[in-house]
Parts: C-alpha cells; structure tokens; sequence
C-alpha cells in the first residue's frame, strides 16, 4: 500500500499477552479510509482480540495506534464511539423486552426527558435507514425479530453514535445466504459515502466478495496483507492455515442399508398454537447423510429437538434404532442417547456448553452417568481427564487445557469440544445441526471428513445447516423445508445453490416434486 494513502485506521506494533497466551504479537496494520478490510484466520489467530484493542476493550501491552493520522488510546469503548470508532459483535448486545428505538437509544440519550430523547432519535433514524437501506420497525420489540433485523438495529445503534469505522465480528454467523446478501449491499452503501469497514470472518467466500483488501493472521501473528483482487479461495486458506487446504469434502458414493430414522406424519405445535412442523415425513438410513435446507426460522431447529427428545412431539411417530415415540409415548435427551442417538445441537451455548464448566466437565456432559466416567457412587476424575484429554488432542482443541474454562474457549474450539463429546461415543445415529458455525477453515475441513467418515462406518446421518455449500457437499439426499412443512427432497447429485434457493422461497420445479412423492413413497 502506498505511503501517500490516507488510513483510518493504522496499527503499529501491537502486542497484547494474557499470561502464557501471546494473542497479538508485534501486528502492524494499515486499513484505508472507505474502504472494506477483511480481517482472517483460523479460531483463536487473535482476531478479535486484536479488534477488542482497536474498540477500547482490551488495552495493548505496547504499540501504537492511529486513527486518521491521529494519535488514538482508547481506555474503553466510549472513547472508541467517540471516536468515531463503532462495533457489531458477534452476539448481539441488545436487550431483547426494549423496542428497536430503546435499545438505539440506551447511554446515548439526548436529554434528561426520555420522550424527547426518543423524538430526536426517531427522527435521525429514519434518515439514516433511507440512507443505507436499512429498514427496521423502530417500534418492534427486539427479541421478536429475526437474527438479520437485530443485526442491522447494530449497525443503526453504532451508525447513529457517529460510527465513521465499523468493526463487525463475523458477520454472517448467523445468517441465512440471503440476509447476508442484503448485508453486503448494505456494507457497499457505507463504504460508498465514505465509511470504512472491517471484517472478521473464516468465511472466504464472502471476503472475496465484499472486500477491497485483506489481512491475514495466524497463531496470533499478522502473516499477509493482500488486495482481495489478487487472491483467491486456495491461497487465502492455505495463508490462514500454513498448509494447502481442501475446500471440498472427499467422499465415495453412500451405500445405505437398512432405515434407522423413519419419521411419519410428524407434527408440533408450540405454547402459543402455532404449528412449528406440519404433517412431515422421511427417512434416513444406515450408511446415509440426509441434509435437511431451509431459511432459518421454518422448521429445522424444531425437527432437531423432536429427534432428539428435547421436545415431545404434537402428533405423528418417530422412530429411532426401532425405538418409537409418539405423543402418548414421548421420550428424553436421555433416553434417546440410549437408543443409540449423538446430538450435536445448533445453538452451543444454550444447548451443548455449560459456560461456568471445565473443558472436562463440559466433554462428559450428558454422558456423565456412563460407567467409564464413574466408581461406584464417586465420579472417576482420572478418567474423565484421560477421556478429554484424548479428544481434545486428537480434534485439535485450542488452548489444549482440560480446565480451561469452557467460557475462554473462542467458538470455533467451543464447537469441536462439543462434536467431539457427541462423535466420540461412537453412537449409531447423529443428529446435527450447523456443525461449522462460527469454526475456522482449517477446522471445517476436519469435521467435515469427520462426518463423512461416520457415514461410511454405518451411521444414519441427519444434518441441519444454513451453509447451503455443505449440505451440497456433504449430503447424499436433501430435503427442503419452509414453514414447517417439506416442500421437495432430490438427490444431492441434482441440486445446486439455484435449485435450493427456489425451493427454499416455496418455488419448486415440478421434476423436484415428482422426486419427492417417489421418495414418500419409498
């Protein structure tokens, strides 16, 4: 980059240590004003402990700091907003009961009369959602939009602070291919009037799309500095991981036997009436990796908990390892584990970590009745360790420390220790939902073979995510679902990201239909 540039943001030297930890060694950055920087590396590389210094969070051990040429050492985040300095973080910072309006507003009201306050506001916000298309009923209480509205009310709330540099961590975490197209266009609007904008993610795809330059780092150390143009998929991920990478998952065609998930005619209905899932059937079979597709929000999340005993179903049958269950006859996580049944649930933290918990306690979670975990009334300490010891090793679990804190973990580890807890027992089916979410390249790769190689070795495989690229290469079959209801099933070699776009909107082309009633039929 050319001297003569002018920078929005220049880093030189940064370093910042949490004890043994070197999380940011010696990085020098230079990010051009109006421009979109991405920022790269595999879980635990020092991304965002590196942003968490730019937006005040953490103070560097030493280097220095230049925001438009000027000097800048924020002691927290106000001095980062002052600054002009604004962040969306990976999990939202909003009070779910406050309307849109509120939570843009909290610590930066305008007066002592919260009407006026709210006035003022409103006003300012509509001008800034024409400006950027960013369109969200200010009046809509948060915790009932979707994931994609709650994160542009961030964006407002930073934008409306006078955030003239954006700091988004992993943007599209959360959302489905089509909220992350409408971000990027919100995102060229910004850096079209003159806004700079920078990106944490893994996700390669997207920093090709979106962004002007990018940087690399590895192991806490900046490794690269490129002009997006001049790269591409293979190059950035092997800078990422310090070896050539497969973007694509290996496998043989399946060879499936005999069912071991039937489900018929199953239907739920929630605490408020609605119909979650709506009348479904399909199987999945010994030796098969059936990808269930959908936009977020119709149906996946609620198929996965019924399969797993999390929620008993309103009507319909399921059958697992030929155990039913039914209304009359529900089942528990418990239970269903018993039956032979890995889960691997979507939502991590709710679902699969304790935050409080050791790294060990957290691996036997579930499975902490099991006798290898126990001697007589006493749980046995030494074979815990042993157990996770063992798989933190072999899935390469960062930091490598059984007592760590699950909480300390970035995602990406977070998430291996739970696929690992779940895949380790060796069970005969494996529900799974959004398996790389929030998880490195590197790491993908691992999982993804992973998987496929539990399909070859027997396992009814059923897979949740929003990653349409890994439904497509992972899956032997793929149903679509949308508001509850399956809309068409096709064999993986006939799809592509067209055809599943379609049938996720509700379009679907007749010859998927006709595959989908000879499935049904099966």
């Amino acid at each position: 980059m050319a001297q003569s540039q002018h920078y929005a943001i220049e880093l030189k030297h940064i370093d910042k240590r949490f004890g043994s930890v070197h999380a940011n060694q010696d990085i020098d950055l230079q990010v051009p004003a109006g421009t979109i920087h991405g920022i790269i590396g595999e879980n635990g590389a020092g991304k965002s402990t590196l942003m968490s210094i730019i937006y005040g969070f953490y103070h560097p051990d030493s280097g220095q700091m230049l925001i438009h040429n000027q000097p800048y050492q924020p002691s927290n985040s106000q001095d980062a907003i002052a600054a002009g300095v604004g962040m969306v973080h990976q999990h939202f910072m909003l009070v779910d009961t406050f309307t849109v309006l509120e939570n843009i507003i909290l610590g930066a009201e305008t007066g002592w009369k919260l009407e006026d306050s709210l006035s003022s506001a409103r006003k300012k916000l509509l001008q800034l959602e024409q400006d950027y298309g960013l369109e969200v009923p200010l009046d809509a209480i948060v915790g009932q939009l979707p994931v994609g509205l709650q994160q542009r009310v961030e964006i407002l709330k930073a934008l409306y602070r006078g955030a003239k540099i954006l700091i988004l961590d992993e943007p599209t975490g959360v959302l489905t291919p089509q909220e992350a197209d409408h971000l990027f266009k919100i995102l060229d609007k910004l850096r079209a009037q003159g806004t700079t904008v920078m990106i944490i993610t893994h996700k390669l795809r997207e920093v090709l799309a979106i962004t002007d330059n990018v940087s690399v780092m590895r192991q806490g150390q900046m490794v690269s500095h490129v002009a997006t143009a001049d790269t591409n998929r293979e190059e950035l991920a092997e800078m990422m991981v310090g070896r050539k990478v497969r973007l694509q998952a290996d496998k043989t065609a399946a060879n499936p036997e005999e069912e071991l998930i039937r489900v018929q005619n199953l239907s739920y209905i929630d605490s408020a009436g609605v119909k979650r899932v709506k009348d479904i059937s399909f199987t999945v079979r010994k030796g098969e990796l059936v990808g269930i597709a959908g936009v977020s929000g119709n149906g996946q999340s609620e198929i996965l908990n019924l399969l797993s005993g999390i929620t008993p179903p309103s009507s319909g049958t399921i059958e697992l390892n030929g155990n039913t269950i039914t209304s009359e006859h529900p089942s528990d996580p418990q239970k269903v584990r018993a039956m032979g049944v890995g889960h691997i649930p979507e939502d991590r933290h709710k679902q699969g970590l304790v935050n409080k918990f050791e790294a060990k306690e957290a691996y036997i979670l579930g499975y902490h009745h099991l006798d290898k975990y126990n001697r007589g009334f006493l749980q046995d300490t030494k074979s815990i360790e042993r157990h996770c010891q063992e798989s933190m090793d072999k899935w390469d679990v960062r930091p490598n420390d059984i007592h760590l804190k699950t909480a300390n973990f970035s995602g990406g580890n977070q998430q291996k220790l739970v696929i690992a807890r779940e895949m380790e027992e060796n069970p005969d089916i494996l529900l799974i939902g959004q398996p790389t979410r929030g998880v490195d390249i590197g790491a993908i790769e691992y999982i993804h073979q992973q998987i496929i190689a539990s399909r070859d070795a027997g396992k009814a495989v059923l897979l949740v995510s929003v990653e349409l690229d890994e439904i497509l290469s992972l899956a032997d079959r793929i149903i679509v679902v949308f508001d509850g209801a399956i809309v068409g099933e096709l064999d993986a070699a006939q799809a592509d990201e067209k055809t599943l776009g379609l049938m996720m909107a509700n379009i679907v082309p007749d010859h998927i239909k006709n595959l989908s009633c000879q499935g049904d039929q099966s």
